[in-house]
């Protein structure tokens, strides 16, 4: 495999339709986007926050995320920038869930476990 070559999983496999994969750099993008919908998260690692999604696009989502697929069980690691006055408790429990729910909806892969590294803490400087 050459090394500008993405991973590439198969999520299903039937001989009388074909096969699906997913690249790893898809399932990242799931994780980051379920992550900067949670409120408290004002941005994944590298200032990536909702507001900048739409200018830069969805390949951003995953800077601050990395994804390992072992045999169809997922592993996220996440970096995080939370917004000040929030419960670093209560948001990374809220991150946890709603990127397991997300990568296992739409992908029909298990999650193993959502590991969270918090980066810093962002100030709200309106008043």
């Amino acid at each position: 495999m050459a090394k500008n070559e993405r991973n590439t999983y198969t999520i299903q496999d039937d001989p009388n339709a074909g096969s699906v994969q997913i690249a790893d750099e898809v399932v990242a993008i799931i994780a980051g986007l379920a992550a900067t919908e949670v409120e408290g998260v004002a941005s994944m690692e590298g200032n990536i926050s909702n507001e900048l999604i739409s200018k830069l696009g969805m390949k951003s989502l995953s800077k601050g995320v990395k994804v390992d697929v072992l045999e169809g069980v997922v592993t996220v690691f996440l970096t995080l920038n939370l917004k000040y006055n929030y419960s670093v408790m209560d948001i990374s429990a809220k991150v946890q869930d709603k990127v397991k729910t997300a990568i296992e909806n739409m992908t029909g892969l298990d999650v193993a476990d959502v590991n969270i590294k918090i980066a810093g803490v962002q100030m709200d400087n309106e008043a």
